[in-house]
């Protein structure tokens, strides 16, 4: 099913000759949804296609869509951001990963957990092209823990060379002091030449020797991942005859440019959140609030903080493997219009995804869905409950109760019990979200609700983040200045505007048991895009 909407108008540019259209896409399990935006947010096209198991091909679709329905106005647009859960599933489906050669800088410190030994079997068996713990990295107050053996690392290189698609460095401490990665990563390119890439882990991941690694690892995994997107992103473009500067989002609800995320595809990861939470901002006006996004397969629910999403604590997994991520502060349910229903009222996990249009009651199909319960309910406008079985009514009414009531609880946990706050419900399946909800103000559906995923996309800014260690006296200044300098340079590679990227952020955090006072530092810098 698709569904395209355009404004009877396309306002007149701002200026002769001003590319002042955006468009913003994001790639869902089962949907892909793409809007134009005008300069000041306002939708002016929108469509929303079924994913394609390629995933490329709903791209495509998607785009070119909302490209016919802006008509002749379609060269007006000078920027196309996409978000996209293309790497996560990569992962957790275990396809289209690269293999890697991962090694620690940390011998002989870190000998007593090898790399890759928490990793689910399939995954590493997926990925791993060999291991190793070498000589290398430094203790906290940056003194090495052994030099950086050469000889060691090239005769590593020669066992998986030919086999092997990435390397990822991971250094003991590198955070904050690069200096054996960076040597080991010239080492690499100069052995195994070009064609094969190098992740470092101080430019992946945040403190934490394992989890960085992990994240690393990752991320040298996904290169090509991103690369198909991309590929095919550019080539409709270039179809239409459109030269616009393209985007990802990333999984702090900020974008980066195109050449930035081929160097860092696992930032993508978790993408998709930040962009329902970020559009719902934008659609509905409020700043503070709980969003719940349902979709085909699931719902998720995030906090509203000040207009940006709350981020979560605590480290991220990926496919049973551990990271350090900072993400939004995430709550998932295996709720959503595709998740099917059991001939006993069971509730998925289930979810017939992209495939709801010809596989649910409502559509004609032969299988139970929630959303077969919601239109039984009233509460799909638009679609008939004509075609459900009145067999399965029992099971769908029931069903439908206990959703409300996984719903009921989801908030509570969201919001910690603070039943203030109003509660923006956006995605394909928000009409199953009742009117009246226990724990929330009130529901509020804002208009363009099932498409804020993209919307999110096309209004985000850029950012970059550093995380370091710093001593905590004398030439601490020094150093906070430093990892301010550093974050913006991250923002501007991500393609902000040099003039207009500033520091949003700054944490320290002391840290104890060490010779000398010392800070863990994190600083984020943020801004507008810059000029095409």
């Amino acid at each position: 099913m698709t569904t395209t909407t355009l404004r009877a108008t396309v306002p007149a540019r701002t200026t002769p000759g001003a590319r002042d259209l955006r468009v913003g896409i994001d790639v869902g399990g089962t949907n892909t949804d793409a809007v134009v935006l005008t300069a000041d947010g306002t939708v002016i096209a929108r469509t929303k296609q079924a994913t394609s198991a390629d995933v490329t091909t709903g791209l495509r679709s998607a785009l070119t869509a909302v490209l016919d329905a802006v008509g002749e106005d379609a060269g007006r647009v000078g920027r196309v951001m996409l978000g996209t859960t293309h790497a996560t599933n990569a992962i957790l489906e275990r396809r289209g990963l690269g293999r890697v050669a991962a090694v620690r800088l940390g011998g002989p410190a870190t000998t007593s957990v090898p790399p890759l030994q928490s990793w689910p079997g399939d995954l590493a068996s997926a990925i791993a092209a060999g291991s190793a713990v070498l000589p290398g990295g430094h203790y906290v107050d940056g003194r090495p823990i052994s030099g950086l053996d050469e000889d060691r690392l090239r005769a590593f290189l020669d066992t998986v060379a030919g086999r092997v698609d990435a390397v990822a460095l991971t250094g003991v401490f590198s955070p904050a002091f690069t200096d054996h990665e960076l040597a080991a990563a010239e080492l690499v390119r100069k052995h195994l030449g070009d064609g094969v890439q190098v992740s470092m882990s101080h430019e992946v991941g945040s403190l934490g020797l394992l989890e960085r690694e992990n994240a690393t690892v990752l991320n040298a995994a996904l290169y090509q991942v991103i690369a198909t997107v991309r590929d095919g992103l550019h080539q409709t473009l270039a179809a239409r005859d459109l030269d616009a500067a393209t985007y990802f989002a990333q999984n702090d609800g900020t974008l980066m440019t195109m050449d930035y995320a081929a160097d860092y595809p696992v930032l993508t990861i978790g993408s998709g959140p930040s962009n329902s939470i970020r559009g719902a901002a934008c659609l509905s006006g409020l700043d503070d609030a709980i969003v719940a996004d349902v979709g085909g397969t699931s719902t998720d629910f995030g906090a509203l903080v000040a207009g940006f999403p709350r981020e979560s604590a605590a480290g991220v997994e990926i496919g049973g493997v551990g990271t350090n991520f900072r993400m939004p502060d995430i709550l998932a349910l295996a709720l959503g219009g595709g998740t099917v229903i059991g001939p006993d009222g069971q509730i998925g996990p289930e979810s017939v995804g992209y495939r709801i249009s010809r596989e649910a009651f409502v559509f004609g199909g032969g299988t139970a869905t929630l959303t077969d319960a919601g239109v039984l309910a009233g509460r799909g406008a638009g679609l008939s409950a004509g075609r459900i079985p009145g067999a399965a009514h029992a099971r769908l009414r029931q069903a439908l109760a206990d959703a409300d009531a996984r719903l009921a609880d989801a908030v509570d946990r969201i919001t910690f019990g603070k039943a203030d706050r109003p509660l923006v419900v956006v995605g394909g399946g928000a009409f199953l979200i009742p009117d009246d909800l226990p724990g929330v103000s009130e529901v509020v559906r804002p208009d363009h609700g099932d498409v804020a995923n993209a919307v999110g996309a096309a209004i985000a800014m850029v950012s970059g983040t550093v995380e370091t260690i710093i001593p905590a006296g004398q030439g601490r200044a020094e150093a906070i200045a430093a990892s301010e300098e550093a974050a913006r340079h991250r923002a501007i590679q991500a393609g902000g505007a040099p003039s207009a990227v500033e520091v949003v952020e700054i944490n320290e955090v002391p840290l104890s048991y060490l010779n000398e006072p010392a800070l863990r530092l994190r600083v984020k810098a943020a801004g507008p895009l810059g000029d095409l």
